[in-house]
């Protein structure tokens, strides 16, 4: 991946810690929630196409960001908290290479191939 797109998913990490820092929680349940929607490749287990729509629904930064505004809209922390925590989370898989998925494999992203190097 190239260096320019990982310092703008390294921007949108930290704007996602600042955006954490506004709320009231304390600063342990960021590390705490931070790898929690991995959980959602779970839905691997039922299959590719699924597992692919299940990982990319809680990775797509969109409805991250409409989770955080809904949240905002009606003043609840806890959704404006799962909001930061999805979009941070985005940000931080990919840093690391790690894409919206295809139909084809976990391995299959939007970044290329995990596992190698992405232009």
């Amino acid at each position: 991946m190239k260096n320019i797109i990982r310092l703008e998913e390294l921007g949108m990490f930290v704007l996602g810690i600042y955006l954490f820092s506004q709320l009231n929680f304390s600063w342990w349940w960021f590390p705490a929630l931070l790898l929690a929607p991995d959980v959602s490749a779970v839905g691997y287990l039922a299959g590719n196409k699924t597992g692919a729509i299940c990982y990319n629904f809680f990775h797509h930064k969109g409805v991250a960001i409409v989770v955080y505004l809904a949240g905002v809209y009606f003043r609840s922390e806890a959704l404006q908290l799962a909001g930061v925590i999805l979009f941070a989370h985005s940000s931080m898989d990919r840093l690391f290479g790690y894409g919206l998925k295809y139909f084809e494999g976990f391995k299959s992203t939007h970044l290329g191939s995990i596992g190698n190097e992405v232009g």
